[in-house]
């Protein structure tokens, strides 16, 4: 199996983040305006957002896979949650243990930054990824409701 090396998002052309994000867009059969894009970039990227940041999986020096991850604080604890709103692995990637070392990364993150816990969610038709995060979280049954 290759080696799969963690940068900051900082420490990634914007380019390559843009194909992965599209990429996650596509999956989901989404499209976000360039203008979010752009800014979601920009609140990844910057040093001055504390709460919102990211991490890019290479292997052999090219980006396969990204994480994107919002801090928040919580009525339930002292600490801020750490919240994945964002996971994806390139198609031709998968399966080689991208995800899960983004996860792993983002533990260990979260237990730096004095997280509570870290969660996320994903869609019931997801049946590839809940295959992996049955194995490295526990499935709390919630379900989200949304109002537009």
């Amino acid at each position: 199996m290759a080696e799969i090396t963690i940068k900051d998002m900082m420490k990634i052309p914007q380019q390559e983040w843009l194909v992965l994000w599209k990429g996650y867009q596509k999956f989901y059969q989404t499209e976000i305006s360039e203008e979010v894009s752009s800014n979601t970039w920009s609140k990844l990227t910057s040093p001055k957002q504390d709460n919102m940041y990211g991490f890019a999986a290479l292997i052999d020096q090219k980006v396969v896979g990204v994480v994107h991850v919002v801090e928040h604080e919580s009525s339930w604890t002292m600490r801020p949650y750490a919240y994945v709103q964002d996971l994806f692995t390139h198609p031709d990637y998968r399966g080689q243990g991208v995800a899960r070392k983004l996860i792993e990364h983002v533990y260990q993150v979260a237990q730096q930054r004095n997280c509570d816990r870290v969660y996320w969610l994903t869609q019931e038709s997801n049946r590839q990824a809940q295959v992996l995060y049955d194995k490295v979280a526990k499935k709390t049954g919630f379900i989200q409701y949304r109002m537009a």
